[in-house]
């Protein structure tokens, strides 16, 4: 079930409940306000496990974002339509008993507009519409409002506001609520559900968390040293109890290396009440090495894996870097040691081949699968026989690979191996990096 927080004023709130009632996987859980101000303590809040948010309006969902009370992605608005636009026109019409030549109008955009621009309606019509996309408090959309009718220059005032509504009324101009249709409400709570789901799969995803010692502590490391292996004993105690935490499974690759499996969704829920910076720290009191953090996220263990090696690499080059994350988009980020973070995209792989690809026959996802592989299994010099073994194509097909490979430069011959039978199959070294 997707718990989906609703906020606005009573009549808005009402009627979304009322059109979620077709989808049987959403639970609609209503916060109403009489002030927009109000959504400031709604949402911080924490009694209720909200998984998006659906404000009434772009007003109250930009000052949520304004006010960073929530994240972009995490909510959304209900849009107004031109046809909502339209049948508030009509009603006005109707209720003065004239046709109304000029009004003024609040929080529906310019791209609603451009849908009904073509009308004729709206062509002999002259609209004044609020000048700011950004976050405007209600006095100051009451105000705009007023000061057009004060002057003259509008017959009636529309607006998409319970309160904006109500204080117009109070001050005698004329105004009209321009309410969401059931339309825009369903298209909005599609909208969430899809990002619910994406989300949910999303978290399914394969991480693996890489802890290496960094070089200086290991190359300190005599040999034999039964103080440096209690070292050891205690990091990994300490990474037993991170593992038990997250769900994972700790393995140990030798070198100050340990991998911890587990999902994107255990690994960032643990991420909710943990910073990296405090964990760092943690680990390295508890066993007196320093240590160098990657997490590489992917659709398969392949490919988590890939990212996971590649973060490592670039840990270990950035000494300001304490923990470095790669997504399954290649979306980099770097955390320092005081928990600041900055946040790039890696290039796309086949920019660093550029031209090259276009004189072969293959796919550039052979190739990229290819590359995943070296890094997986710490490989650079193979044969046809491998290279068929990896991708699961006949020993020919690999073999034409490795050829066109070689003839753009990005393989050489550097022997041959014999298996006692037909001809020496030539090993390859492949410079993909």
């Amino acid at each position: 079930m997707i718990n989906i927080g609703v906020i606005g004023p009573n009549d808005s709130v009402k009627k979304i409940k009322t059109v979620a009632k077709r989808f049987k996987d959403i639970e609609i859980v209503p916060f109403i306000y009489r002030q927009i101000e109000e959504t400031e303590q709604i949402l911080k809040q924490k009694k209720y496990k909200i998984d998006f948010w659906l404000f009434s309006g772009p007003v109250p969902y930009e000052y949520a974002v304004k006010k960073k009370l929530i994240s972009p992605h995490k909510g959304f608005y209900v849009r107004l339509h031109g046809s909502s636009f339209f049948g508030t026109l009509l009603e006005a019409n109707l209720k003065l008993g004239k046709v109304i030549k000029t009004i003024s109008l609040d929080t529906i955009g310019e791209k609603e507009l451009d849908e009904i621009k073509d009308s004729y309606a709206i062509r002999t019509i002259k609209i004044y519409r609020m000048p700011s996309k950004r976050y405007l408090s209600v006095p100051d959309i009451v105000q705009f409002h007023e000061t057009l009718f004060k002057e003259k220059k509008i017959e009636v005032a529309l607006t998409c506001i319970s309160s904006v509504y109500e204080a117009l009324k109070k001050r005698n101009v004329p105004v009209f609520r321009v309410n969401q249709s059931e339309y825009s409400i369903s298209s909005a709570l599609k909208y969430l559900r899809e990002r619910a789901y994406a989300k949910y799969y999303e978290r399914k995803q394969f991480a693996i968390f890489g802890i290496k010692v960094n070089d200086d502590d290991q190359l300190k490391r005599p040999i034999n040293s039964f103080h440096y292996m209690r070292k050891e004993v205690e990091l990994y105690r300490f990474l037993i109890d991170f593992v038990e935490k997250i769900n994972g499974t700790l393995l140990s690759a030798g070198k100050g290396l340990f991998y911890i499996y587990t999902t994107k969704g255990d690994l960032e829920l643990f991420q909710v009440n943990h910073s990296f910076a405090q964990f760092i720290t943690d680990m390295e009191n508890v066993s007196d090495l320093s240590v160098k953090i990657g997490i590489g996220y992917g659709n398969t263990v392949l490919e988590a894996k890939d990212h996971l090696l590649l973060a490592l690499n670039i840990a270990d080059e950035d000494k300001q870097a304490a923990v470095v994350v790669i997504d399954e988009m290649k979306n980099l980020t770097k955390y320092r040691s005081n928990d600041e973070h900055l946040q790039y995209q890696l290039r796309n792989p086949f920019d660093k081949w550029g031209d090259k690809l276009e004189r072969v026959s293959f796919s550039r996802n052979i190739l990229a699968k290819i590359e995943s592989l070296t890094h997986y299994y710490q490989i650079t010099e193979v044969t046809s026989k491998v290279l068929s073994n990896w991708l699961n194509i006949t020993e020919r097909y690999a073999r034409r690979i490795l050829k066109e490979l070689e003839e753009i430069g990005l393989a050489e011959k550097i022997g041959e191996e014999s298996s006692g039978r037909g001809r020496p199959k030539i090993i390859y070294k492949l410079h993909l990096q």
